[in-house]
């Protein structure tokens, strides 16, 4: 999967929604808790920043705090640059700076060598494994993608769910089922559809065998085939709704257990001990 060339699409698409926006729109609440519109729009800034700092250039971020696990430490910065940095920033200028900044970004993915390894892993997908440069930049472009269709919700203004923009999204979150299928017990052979009805969506089936599961291609009738729309199947991964709410908006037949454990796909980065 390249996403590469899909970053200057999304971004001309906030721009646009950012530029339509008047003041109250800026103070408008979004589904990240504490933050509103100015606020998500200086996370996704602090993310071209971050990632052109760190990336390209080799620049140390912060230390961790003693004792301090990866979640906390990215929820801690997050909040850190938010606060201290980017709620001084005019809305003008904070859209001029991601406006600057998003083409450098880009010059830099395309430097990126796709199959090289990216130095971390993707936890959602396949924690303790070193993910390559295109899983790595998938997920960016997922974390950019969600937080716009955030500003939209928040201010009532969709957008950017054509199929060229969300199916990529879909997939990449897809590449978390075998994660969180790896504790529900079932026989080798056992396999669990997922199906997305509509021009963005598609069929991905998750296989186990030699006792772990695998993304497959197989057409074979699958132990538990989950149905569900992909408005629901991006909330759900990002914990935008429950996997109980998902599970009121999906179709289910077969395995009503390993369809459940299913609807539990979870791809963004959270402390071992908060809800699923």
């Amino acid at each position: 999967m390249d996403v590469r060339p899909l970053f200057p699409v999304e971004r001309g698409a906030l721009l646009d929604l950012l530029a339509g926006l008047g003041p109250d729109d800026w103070r408008r609440p979004t589904a990240c808790p504490g933050w509103d519109v100015h606020d998500v729009a200086g996370h996704l800034l602090h993310g071209h920043i971050r990632r052109l700092s760190g990336g390209r250039d080799g620049h140390p971020g912060p230390p961790f705090g003693p004792g301090e696990t990866l979640p906390a430490y990215i929820t801690r910065t997050n909040e850190e640059f938010v606060r201290g940095t980017t709620r001084q920033l005019s809305p003008r200028l904070l859209s001029d700076l991601l406006a600057t900044l998003g083409p450098q970004l880009d010059d830099y993915w395309a430097r990126c060598d796709p199959d090289a390894p990216a130095g971390f892993d993707v936890s959602w997908a396949a924690p303790g494994v070193q993910a390559p440069n295109w899983l790595d930049t998938a997920r960016e472009y997922t974390e950019f993608w969600v937080h716009q269709q955030q500003l939209r919700d928040a201010v009532g203004r969709p957008g950017a769910t054509g199929p060229e923009l969300l199916h990529p999204v879909l997939d990449t979150f897809l590449r978390a089922l075998p994660h969180t299928l790896r504790d529900h017990p079932a026989p080798d052979g056992a396999s669990l559809r997922l199906r997305v009805p509509g021009p963005a969506g598609g069929r991905w089936t998750a296989v186990r065998a030699e006792n772990h599961w695998r993304l497959d291609t197989t057409d074979a009738p699958p132990t538990a085939e989950v149905g569900i729309d992909a408005d629901a199947l991006w909330r759900l991964a990002t914990r935008g709704i429950t996997p109980e709410a998902a599970r009121s908006r999906a179709t289910v037949h077969g395995d009503e257990r390993l369809a459940g454990a299913a609807l539990t796909l979870l791809a963004i980065v959270r402390e071992p001990d908060e809800p699923a």
